[in-house]
């Protein structure tokens, strides 16, 4: 028997990774090791939600449960940003 996992991922990094990206015209400073740190940081603010696709999370969530998730992602992001600022002694945004 043949097993693939590939498909399974923690749907929490494709949320944060297009973030990080999107807040990234923000903070011009922060070079792409900085930024890989920032989607670190914020990932392990997260709790792991594995899932095989990202629509099998969002159907079954209530509107409630998606503005919950989206508040857990802005706060990670907040403190991943402040947090590898701090080390490079640089005022995030």
């Amino acid at each position: 028997m043949h097993f693939n996992f590939e498909e399974v991922h923690n749907y929490y990094e494709r949320v944060v990774f297009e973030e990080v990206v999107r807040r990234s015209e923000y903070f011009p400073r922060y070079n792409h090791d900085m930024l890989t740190d920032v989607a670190c940081v914020a990932l392990n603010q997260l709790p792991a939600r594995y899932v095989r696709h990202d629509v099998d999370l969002i159907f079954y969530m209530t509107a409630a449960d998606r503005e919950e998730l989206d508040r857990k992602v802005d706060d990670a992001l907040n403190f991943a940003f402040r947090f590898v600022g701090e080390r490079i002694h640089e005022p995030p945004g």
